[in-house]
């Protein structure tokens, strides 16, 4: 055979290889940008692995089975065009607004709510008062307890030399 025959098959197999690859890269770019509530028949992460692993197979599934089909006005992003999906306040099952004065469950679940607060602040207060007065009683018992000592050291020593005054403050030891 020639030469010139095998050049045109290889200039052949380049070409297709690199418009596979533009192919696969197009579609996992399409895949991971387009948003999850548009995308058919598998969830996001799926068909990422599927184009992933499955090379150009899985990119023609992608564009067959799971993209976004266009909007019948076209997907051009012109002022008041608000493609296929629903927009946030009229997707269905979205429970509606209502005055929260008209509806007495909610105001009485609101008011529930905000006694059991008020009376889980007291229940806090009532306790941080209760152990702040224990910690003062406990430092008065001790202040006590080392006046007391200090005064039976003092009379004891007083016993001990008669010569010192009373009050006299204690050698250190």
């Amino acid at each position: 055979m020639p030469l010139c025959h095998h050049r045109g098959v290889i200039r052949a197999e380049l070409g297709l290889g690199i418009l596979g690859t533009a192919l696969w890269v197009y579609c996992l770019l399409d895949v991971i940008m387009t948003d999850e509530s548009r995308i058919r028949n598998l969830n996001k992460g799926t068909w990422i692995l599927v184009v992933l692993i499955t090379s150009v197979v899985g990119a023609v599934a992608w564009l067959v089975a799971g993209r976004p089909e266009a909007s019948p006005r076209g997907g051009l992003p012109y002022k008041g065009n608000r493609g296929t999906a629903y927009p946030e306040y009229d997707r269905p099952g979205r429970a509606v607004a209502t005055n929260p004065d008209d509806d007495a469950e909610f105001l009485r679940k609101v008011r529930e709510r905000a006694e059991a607060q008020m009376a889980e602040a007291k229940r806090q207060r009532a306790e941080r008062e209760r152990a702040e007065r224990e910690a003062v009683e406990r430092e008065r018992a001790a202040r006590r307890a080392r006046e007391e000592e200090l005064q039976r050291k003092r009379d004891e020593a007083a016993r001990t030399d008669p010569t010192s005054e009373p009050d006299a403050p204690l050698p250190e030891a």
